[in-house]
């Protein structure tokens, strides 16, 4: 259910049986195993893909001795500043200088170009001073000074990038620089999205009194989308038990994965996890954290099954913290650790003792250069602006009762959460 409360009283921060944050995550990875059907792309279709093998690099790269940019190559032994040079060519990018290069000599050379023989130095045109065919130096030049020598980057046969590596734009290029033109990667998971609710209505129809707009589909289907995973939407079911049975059955059939937003709570309609416990097994399904207590983990047959809270703000919060690391770890990605950052806060931040909260947070540099935090204003998890608005997670562990303003609290920037 989209925008449904998550229940419970105002002791709820307090409620025993709930799994921490770190407890709930470490539970959820580990269970993972990384699917192991592989496929080969081409580079123009391996963005954001994992390699299912290590890379080792064919080639030296740069596969020659070069310039790091426009200027003079020449020996350096014993140049001094004021020294005068002839110059007897130029060098250009692609072309090999024909010439050696003698002392008392010197070539232009442009950036990329191969380093002539003879030479151990590239002097930057800025530091010339010309005219005709000679330069006078106006300081002394250091051996290997402005120059790239072969196999800086990587040698022939070193590992260029290893098994797990998401391919990201840096990738691709590293990839493409070593002569690669194809990869093996790890299948795309298959991931089976819907949504319960009577009252959720599509985009473009009409509401009436008590209906909403079904958002979460959206949001999830995006952040899914960035992850790069196959979607499968099964669109928005209704809150009737053989609905979503018939739903259940027909996603885990097909999907390595399957996840749901709405029901999960203990409403008189929140048919979820019921329904989890028929066709499949429950985890667990509260954790404390907020918002985003209720979050149903289990399995159904093969397919790992995320319940999420109906709440928009629950919605992506939970995905981000549960469901991306466990699909990236389906992908066979090498998970990278979390950054997280100690920053100053720059508004006082109310909360109460028993669960972790990720508020939302704008990370800005300050007046004095520094970095800071502050809140985006009211946290309910039905506000998606919220989520709009900011830039970051501000995190406040389970024992905080609240900070002031110019505390130190843990922050987590959007970047790098896809």
């Amino acid at each position: 259910m989209n925008n449904q409360a998550e229940t419970g009283s105002c002791a709820d921060n307090h409620e025993p049986g709930l799994l921490t944050m770190d407890d709930a995550r470490t539970r959820i990875v580990s269970s993972i195993e990384a699917i192991s059907d592989q496929e080969e792309v081409g580079l123009w279709g391996a963005l954001d893909r994992v390699l299912a093998e290590d890379i080792l690099s064919p080639i030296d790269v740069p596969p020659y001795t070069n310039s790091a940019m426009d200027g003079y190559a020449l020996n350096s032994h014993g140049v001094e500043q004021g020294a005068t040079l002839q110059v007897i060519g130029t060098a250009w990018a692609g072309k090999p200088f024909a010439r050696r290069v003698e002392k008392g000599e010197c070539a232009r050379i442009m950036t990329g170009a191969v380093i002539p023989d003879g030479a151990d130095a590239v002097v930057m045109q800025e530091l010339v001073q010309r005219e005709a065919d000679t330069i006078c130096l106006q300081r002394s030049v250091r051996a290997a000074e402005n120059v790239r020598p072969a196999g800086e980057d990587l040698t022939a046969g070193s590992l260029a990038l290893a098994k797990g590596q998401r391919i990201r734009p840096a990738e691709l290029g590293l990839l493409a620089s070593i002569g690669v033109a194809e990869v093996v990667v790890t299948r795309r998971p298959r991931v089976t999205i819907f949504c319960t609710g009577d009252e959720l209505r599509a985009v473009g129809q009409p509401l009436a009194k008590g209906d909403i707009y079904d958002s979460n589909r959206y949001t999830l289907y995006s952040m899914l989308q960035r992850l790069g995973v196959e979607i499968i939407d099964f669109g928005v079911i209704p809150d009737q038990p053989e609905a979503l049975e018939k739903a259940f059955r027909d996603a885990m059939k097909s999907s390595d994965a399957v996840i749901t937003t709405g029901g999960v709570s203990v409403g008189d309609a929140d048919y979820v996890t019921g329904m989890l416990e028929k066709l499949g097994q429950i985890d667990f399904w509260k954790i404390a954290i907020k918002p985003g207590r209720p979050l149903a983990f289990g399995r159904l047959g093969e397919s790992r099954f995320f319940g999420l809270p109906g709440n928009p703000v629950s919605v992506m919060v939970t995905f981000y913290q549960f469901v991306q690391p466990a699909l990236r770890r389906m992908m066979g990605e090498n998970l990278p650790p979390r950054v997280l950052l100690q920053i100053p806060t720059a508004t006082a931040l109310r909360k109460r003792p028993g669960r972790a909260e990720f508020q939302r947070g704008i990370l800005e540099t300050g007046e004095d250069g520094t970095l800071i935090v502050r809140s985006t204003g009211h946290q309910g998890s039905g506000i998606l602006r919220s989520m709009s608005e900011a830039n970051c997670f501000i995190i406040l562990t389970e024992e905080s009762s609240g900070v002031e303003a110019g505390e130190l609290v843990s922050v987590e920037p959007f970047q790098g959460l896809v």
